[in-house]
């Protein structure tokens, strides 16, 4: 038995007032019936002893571990600055001060 049939096309049309010559509300009709009995076989696949799963394969990070390395100190990283001022690199504004 078809699920969707040509008369229920016909009241969907009218409440979204969608125009539809007889031809479109058949073929109309044969795709939505289509689309629905490919879900429901869809459906039938995928029963409760199934899991649910956003990705066919196993998702895993391949970050690496965040390790502290060797750190320069705060005089190091300032010791090749043009300009420092208060342990800080200075620098030229850009942007009037007012």
């Amino acid at each position: 038995m078809s699920a969707i049939n040509r008369e229920q096309v016909a009241h969907l049309a009218e409440l979204a007032h969608i125009e539809m010559t007889e031809e479109e509300l058949a073929r109309v009709a044969g795709e939505l019936d289509l689309i629905v009995s490919s879900v429901a076989s869809v459906s039938q696949a995928a029963g409760p002893d199934v899991p649910a799963t956003s990705h066919p394969l196993p998702l895993q990070n391949v970050f690496r571990e965040d390790v502290v390395g060797e750190t320069l100190t705060q005089e190091e990283a300032l010791s090749n600055a043009p300009d420092s001022q208060d342990g800080k690199f200075r620098v030229p504004a850009i942007l009037d001060g007012a």
